[in-house]
């Protein structure tokens, strides 16, 4: 059983630190998914009869680690949805790059057309019909062992496009073979954290922050100071 953790949690909402090789939701693989292991522990913490409610806010790619949200109610779950459609969550993640960028921070701009076959996005440097435009900021942290962490922030959220641009910049996240990393991690997960996320309780109006830790693997453990 892969292990998950709570980060945080209330009559409205429950965060918690999703590990690598779990689905936030499930598909066609059958694999028992994120929302039905949390359904299962809201049932036996708070002894609930019959179903629990759990509504998925956000995803995170089956390879990809780090913070995500359920909403316990329909009303949070409501709100939440139209905070993160309206962008005003700020999200931050952690990636470790096999590249160099030509610039140690920027803003990246692509146009992005997913491949639902595939499960693959493609970027555009220019505008493309019927493409979504994709933003992102990022910065390298720190240099190791031929690796660099970056911090990068979406400003937009697309399928893949923490992945997809920073391909595009030369710079692919470790273990992300689809997207042309020559570095394999060996158990399937890729060096991308969604390390913090901010955002305004949807029902109390307070300020949240949420950090979660990168999973114990080797190459987390290198940047471990960080």
């Amino acid at each position: 059983m892969i292990k998950w953790q709570v980060l945080m949690e209330d009559n409205h909402l429950l965060v918690v630190n999703k590990p690598p090789g779990l689905l936030v939701q499930g598909d066609e693989t059958g694999d028992t998914p994120l929302v039905e292991l949390a359904k299962d522990y809201i049932k036996e913490k708070y002894k609930k009869p019959g179903a629990v409610f759990l509504g998925v806010v956000h995803r995170l790619d089956r390879p990809v680690s780090g913070v995500v949200v359920f909403a316990r109610t329909s009303k949070a779950l409501a709100r939440m949805n139209e905070l993160f459609r309206s962008r005003r969550t700020s999200k931050h993640y952690w990636a470790i790059t096999d590249g160099k960028p030509s610039a140690s921070e920027g803003t990246l701009v692509h146009w992005l057309v997913k491949d639902a076959q595939l499960n693959k996005t493609t970027a555009y440097a220019r505008e493309k019909a019927g493409a979504l435009r994709a933003e992102l900021s990022y910065a390298v942290k720190e240099v190791k062992g031929g690796y660099r962490l970056l911090e990068v922030t979406p400003i937009t959220g697309r399928p893949h496009q923490i992945r997809v641009q920073l391909a595009s910049l030369g710079c692919p996240i470790i273990g992300d073979v689809k997207y042309g990393s020559g570095v394999q991690t060996g158990d399937g997960s890729i060096g991308l954290h969604a390390r913090r996320l901010e955002f305004v309780h949807p029902v109390k109006q307070e300020a949240i922050v949420v950090e979660a830790d990168p999973p114990l693997r080797p190459w987390w453990q290198t940047f471990a100071e960080k």
